[in-house]
């Protein structure tokens, strides 16, 4: 999954500022739906962490059955946190 593509294909764009806000929480529920949809578990861990970056992923026990899963979630939790220190 490319970022850009992911981006085109729930907003239209790759310019997040050009979105209004009733389009961003249509594509923020899209990617909601394609979540509960999705068995592939990098996918599915793909649309979780873009949601996440929105403020919008699910709990991790709802989202991922797997503790391995899981744990990678919050290891990324943890790294985008850090990122934001800089």
């Amino acid at each position: 999954m490319q970022f850009d593509d992911q981006l085109r294909r729930y907003f239209a764009t790759t310019d997040l500022s050009a979105v209004s806000p009733d389009a961003l929480a249509a594509g923020i529920e899209r990617m909601h739906v394609d979540l509960g949809m999705e068995k592939d578990r990098q996918r599915r861990f793909a649309l979780w962490a873009l949601l996440h970056m929105f403020g919008a992923a699910p709990d991790l026990d709802v989202a991922f059955k797997d503790a391995a899963d899981r744990d990678a979630a919050r290891d990324f939790m943890e790294m985008m946190e850090r990122g934001e220190g800089d």
